[in-house]
């Protein structure tokens, strides 16, 4: 396996973007392990803690700022994928179903997809919308894995994954180790590059 200092040492590059299905690129070879959550739960700032980059991937505080499927490649060696995020984004039912069909798509027909990474805020647990994207992976048995955010901002951790143990004991799909993180404090960062690793 390579060494994750090298895979990790030297940033990210961003190489395609897609805002519809059919702008999704289908000639990578690569392995892919997708991003996924809420709108701001979190997504671009664990990604460029991971990749050990600040503006790797655009972080903003204002829900719904990715809007399209952005691919980073790791030294050429693996593709991180960040998709839009679903739930409270400020936009119209028409672009937040627009978003919906974007992410299916991709799920759908992606080959090299080796797992998704479901972020999930430390602080609100699963929620509805979650929910209703864990039914998709479900009925499609791509493998997710979850993963908490924000656990900086929390008391107890332990008593935060005990209903999240539960949840995914119910869930075909669902990879049974959840990592907790914080990209704020550094907090799991190793963990989910060794995951992101062992892909190779």
């Amino acid at each position: 396996m390579i060494a994750l200092k090298d895979l990790f040492g030297s940033g990210c590059d961003f190489i395609a973007g897609a805002a519809s299905p059919e702008q999704i690129p289908r000639n990578f070879s690569l392995p892919e392990v997708v991003f996924a959550g809420r709108s701001n739960v979190g997504k671009s700032s664990l990604i460029n803690a991971v990749v050990g980059r600040r503006n790797c991937a655009r972080v903003s505080k204002s829900p719904g700022r990715t809007r399209q499927i952005n691919f980073f490649s790791l030294r050429n060696r693996i593709l991180l994928v960040d998709l839009p995020g679903y739930g409270y984004a400020s936009v119209s039912e028409k672009i937040r179903r627009s978003w919906d069909e974007l992410m299916a798509s991709y799920i759908r027909e992606k080959q090299n997809l080796r797992r998704i990474f479901l972020l999930v805020d430390s602080r609100r647990g699963i929620m509805k919308d979650d929910e209703k994207f864990m039914d998709l992976l479900d009925d499609l048995a791509v493998v997710y894995q979850i993963i908490l955010t924000k656990i900086d901002k929390i008391n107890s951790v332990s008593e935060t994954i005990k209903p999240i143990e539960s949840e995914i004991l119910t869930r075909p799909a669902a990879f049974p180790a959840i990592i907790s993180t914080s990209a704020e404090k550094n907090i799991g960062i190793s963990d989910l590059r060794r995951e992101i690793a062992s892909f190779l």
